[in-house]
């Protein structure tokens, strides 16, 4: 996986603020690049310096594997939930959770983006010729 790609990520992750979480799917269309998988597969393994638990499953789930350690961040920051704490049977309540950026925010994410994208493919609206030179 491209280091660009899981920095990026993980400023994006870094963005989210508390009591609100974002789907796996929501981090990598906010970037325009990879998808669900790529940002899980980012977040188990360089996720442990942010927030990791405010990307879940696009169904409310937490991260696998660490619902107990989620619940008790959800708890703490006032996260929406939805379900039966006692039994196990909780979710996230997306449609009350989930991150909608206001336009500072989205500045910021933008930010993000763009820097991946030209980390990865150079500077937006010039082409590279296939030896490397950057051309209009």
């Amino acid at each position: 996986m491209r280091d660009e790609f899981v920095e990026a990520v993980l400023a994006i992750v870094e963005l989210v603020p508390p009591g609100t979480v974002l789907a796996y799917g929501d981090v990598s269309e906010l970037l325009g690049m990879g998808g669900p998988r790529q940002v899980g597969t980012v977040l188990s393994r360089h996720g442990g310096g942010v927030p990791w638990w405010r990307v879940i499953k696009a169904g409310g789930g937490a991260p696998e594997g660490h619902g107990k350690a989620a619940l008790a961040k959800y708890i703490d920051e006032g996260t929406p939930l939805r379900g039966d704490l006692r039994s196990g049977t909780w979710r996230v309540d997306m449609q009350r959770a989930r991150w909608s950026p206001d336009d500072a925010e989205l500045d910021a994410v933008d930010a993000v983006a763009d820097a991946l994208w030209e980390r990865v493919h150079g500077p937006r609206g010039r082409m590279s010729d296939p030896d490397g030179e950057l051309r209009p």
